[in-house]
């Protein structure tokens, strides 16, 4: 079996799973806040954005790390930010959701997140292809849309149509 290295030189595939599958993500304000927070990492010079899908309980980037920066300090701040901002609301709402997030670990009370998500490295422009595929067919296998375009949070309308609805994408083309 081959050895992937990691290597700023490839973009990754990251997956990211809400606490428990919870579909923590299924009101629009909280994929609002992922939104925000990739267009932020893009802006800061942090990372580039390929693509990505946000789904009710679960996310899936492409993106490759920028500079100096380390993969696992910007993917740590990434969700730490977006846990923190979602917790804040459910807090301040006084929501009984935030109950099924308790965790009552060492360093915290709830999780938003569950720990080491998945990062692949793209090591090929076939790889990539095929994860671009997967990412914006996941709605569609979800049966949340019938065509990929159609799906508001994710890259798809951006490749199918060529609608620029996020401005921190780049194509993964160049």
């Amino acid at each position: 079996m081959e050895t992937v290295v990691y290597s700023k030189y490839y973009a990754d595939f990251i997956t990211t799973t809400c606490l428990n599958w919870k579909p923590v993500l299924q009101e629009d304000r909280f994929k609002d806040i992922i939104i925000e927070s990739l267009s932020f990492l893009c802006r800061s010079n942090r990372v580039s954005v390929y693509a990505f899908v946000i789904m009710s309980n679960h996310i899936h980037i492409l993106w490759q790390i920028m500079g100096e920066n380390e993969r696992k300090a910007v993917q740590r701040d990434f969700l730490k930010f977006t846990g923190q901002q979602i917790l804040k609301i459910l807090r301040n709402e006084k929501s009984p959701f935030q109950d099924e997030l308790l965790v009552n670990s060492k360093d915290r009370k709830f999780q938003v997140w569950e720990r080491n998500s998945l990062s692949v490295p793209l090591w090929s422009d076939k790889v990539m292809w095929q994860k671009l595929e997967y990412i914006h067919y996941n709605p569609v296998k979800a049966q949340l849309c019938r065509h990929p375009e159609d799906y508001k949070y994710s890259s798809a309308s951006f490749y199918f149509n060529g609608e620029k609805r996020w401005n921190f994408l780049i194509h993964c083309d160049g």
